[in-house]
């Protein structure tokens, strides 16, 4: 049944952060902050992971005895990051997501909680950036597989598990977000898919690394970027896959 994935990746979420949550209670203050960074640490790394596999390929060598690594696709990363951060600034988009969070906060009783709207901003930024949600939802509504979003919410599920156990429970109403974000794709997945080529995938895939790596960079050092305010990067590449020299 079309939904599936987005129900199952929701619940995923929300579990993680009863599990991080109860878990946070076992450790001091310290030691959370030692795991909110190693959580970063981790995320940095995936990032590089995703964003490497769209910069680098692999050339041979016109003899055929051996094989070069190649970088490129550095301008398409700067215009992409560069106009959409502008466009995104422009709509204050992070403004929008921490009003919402203290709306949040102070509805579900939460007004001590110091670190909720940034809990809430970063792990949602967390969980809905990057191709797998994007491409799995469609997959979930117009095939009906759920196999991707599967996948995506036992990641999601670890990942909100330790974001909730050193930043708070804000981490767990990450859920809302991602309910609306798949959901939506998946109920207008007949009209998205046709241009999600594969192209369009790969742009998607590298940029979003590179929106999650800031995110990563937030959860080890401290808020230094306005990653919600890229978002709109991540649409302009895959716009960018319909231009010849893209």
């Amino acid at each position: 049944m079309p939904g599936t994935g987005t129900l199952i990746n929701t619940l995923a979420v929300v579990g993680g952060g009863v599990a991080g949550h109860f878990a946070g209670r076992l450790f001091k203050e310290e030691q959370q902050d030692a795991i909110c960074k190693v959580c970063g640490i981790s995320v940095l790394f995936i990032a590089i992971a995703g964003a490497m596999e769209g910069m680098l390929q692999i050339t041979m060598e016109e003899t055929g005895k051996g094989a070069s690594i190649t970088s490129g696709r550095s301008m398409f990363i700067v215009l992409c990051l560069a106009i959409g951060t502008v466009i995104g600034e422009l709509l204050r988009i992070e403004d929008g997501f921490e009003r919402f969070g203290a709306w949040l906060k102070i509805r579900t009783g939460n007004a001590k909680d110091v670190r909720f709207v940034d809990a809430f901003v970063t792990s949602s930024l967390t969980v809905c950036i990057g191709a797998m949600a994007i491409v799995g939802a469609i997959q979930d509504g117009v095939m009906g597989d759920y196999s991707t979003l599967a996948v995506k919410s036992v990641l999601d599920f670890i990942i909100i598990a330790v974001m909730t156990s050193s930043m708070g429970k804000g981490c767990a109403f990450s859920a809302i977000p991602i309910f609306l974000f798949e959901g939506g794709i998946t109920l207008l997945s007949t009209l998205i898919a046709p241009f999600m080529t594969q192209t369009a995938i790969a742009n998607l895939s590298l940029v979003g690394s590179i929106l999650i790596f800031c995110v990563g960079i937030n959860l080890v050092w401290g808020k230094k970027i306005r990653v919600a305010n890229m978002l709109p990067s991540v649409l302009l590449a895959v716009l960018a896959a319909y231009l010849p020299a893209m």
